[in-house]
């Protein structure tokens, strides 16, 4: 137990005390935003995922550092470790690479096959997978060339996807990452839970700065790296199950994406602080659908409703027999 304190402890002072060291100088360069679920004009800076990826790194180091020197027992697979943790960086320097230049979304989509080279290269994972009613299926050489890549890929891509909103993103990863570091720790699967309770030290810590009215937000170098540490997580940790429950709600999102054709935004109209989507045909997103059931909704409580279902969903995960076996 000592173990999950240190990760959490190390990665959450390292964020929170990061944040506001980030905040001026990212004003400072123009990397800057406009919150478009508000009335006023104020700029937010952008990219604080620097610090939750600073507060991670530094909680996965320590970590090691203090396992190797013994002064923790942490049974770690260094190799397992270092490989996870280089395709969560290459997620985020994909990331960087988006928010400074905006990546076509074809091209944003190939791209996480190559980050996911590292753990292909460790032969991180087990091939076997259990799925209900149908029992152990072993993809074999499928599991490194396509599981792995898509896992990487898909997971990255849907955090990516619902966004939008003050706190939500990191929330949702919190949720999730907090989901995948309970169920690590159940199954005995130590390096999948220094993962995830690295980041959810992080986010927990960012929430701080992020939760609403933010002061800065994520960008696409925060939400990427949540989606890969999830994704890295129950591959290494063998534990893909919990990841294909915590992510059926961004299903949802995608089929109301892909029914506006992916070309509407987050916000909708605002009036006495809150948003508002007043047309069933303009209901393209999770966020806009609670808008639209609710008659209009307060930025804080819609990211409220949105953390509940998704609880619901990490509660199921961790409920049934069929999860951990």
């Amino acid at each position: 137990m000592i173990e999950l304190f240190c990760i959490l402890a190390v990665s959450y002072a390292f964020t929170y005390l990061s944040v506001p060291w980030f905040i001026p100088r990212l004003i400072k360069a123009g990397i800057t935003g406009k919150d478009m679920n508000k009335t006023n004009s104020q700029k937010i800076p952008e990219m604080g995922g620097f610090a939750i990826m600073a507060g991670f790194i530094v909680g996965i180091l320590i970590t090691i550092g203090l396992s190797t020197s013994g002064m923790i027992n942490a049974n770690i697979n260094l190799p397992i470790i270092l490989a996870s943790l280089t395709t969560i960086l290459i997620m985020s320097v994909i990331g960087i690479i988006d928010d400074l230049f905006l990546i076509r979304q074809h091209i944003k989509a190939i791209l996480p096959i190559f980050a996911s080279l590292p753990l292909v290269a460790v032969s991180a994972g087990v091939s076997h997978m259990y799925f209900p009613m149908i029992g152990d299926i072993d993809f074999g050489i499928l599991y490194p060339l396509i599981i792995i890549p898509l896992a990487i890929t898909g997971a990255s891509n849907a955090t990516n996807m619902l966004a939008g909103f003050n706190g939500l993103e990191a929330s949702l990863g919190g949720v999730m990452l907090a989901t995948v570091g309970i169920a690590s720790y159940l199954a005995g699967r130590t390096d999948a839970m220094i993962l995830s309770f690295s980041m959810l030290g992080a986010l927990l810590a960012f929430l701080k700065y992020n939760w609403y009215p933010a002061k800065i937000f994520i960008g696409d170098i925060g939400t990427l790296a949540i989606g890969a540490t999830v994704a890295v997580s129950v591959i290494i940790g063998n534990i893909e199950r919990i990841g294909i429950i915590l992510i059926l709600p961004f299903f949802l999102e995608l089929y109301l994406k892909a029914k506006g054709r992916f070309n509407s935004q987050s916000w909708c109209e605002i009036k006495d602080e809150k948003l508002i989507c007043p047309k069933r045909s303009e209901v393209f997103g999770l966020g806009r659908l609670i808008m639209y059931m609710t008659g209009g909704i307060k930025e804080a409580r819609l990211v409220t409703y949105i953390i509940l279902i998704e609880s619901v969903f990490a509660s199921i995960a961790l409920t049934l027999p069929v999860v951990i076996k």
